[in-house]
């Protein structure tokens, strides 16, 4: 296997691991606004609202990582 395969099998483990890093980073943060939600239903809207802003902050710290791992793989 050269550069280039050693390079492609980089990038595929580290975008791997940046989306299952992302899935368990927002499984918790569901779990935690479900059980908040629970306890205090009248903060409901701004336990989504949270929610919804701290997810979209992950899923683009993933797209990040992915990213940059493909640019990595084609140097």
């Amino acid at each position: 296997m050269g550069d280039l395969g050693l390079g492609f099998l980089a990038a595929g483990i580290g975008a791997g691991l940046g989306v299952i890093g992302a899935g368990y980073g927002i499984g918790k943060l569901a779990a935690s606004a479900m059980d908040g939600t629970a306890r205090q239903p009248e903060a409901a809207g701004d336990i989504r609202t949270s929610m919804i802003i701290a997810a979209a902050l992950i899923e683009g710290v993933a797209f990040f990582g992915e990213v940059v791992c493909i640019i990595l793989a084609l140097k």
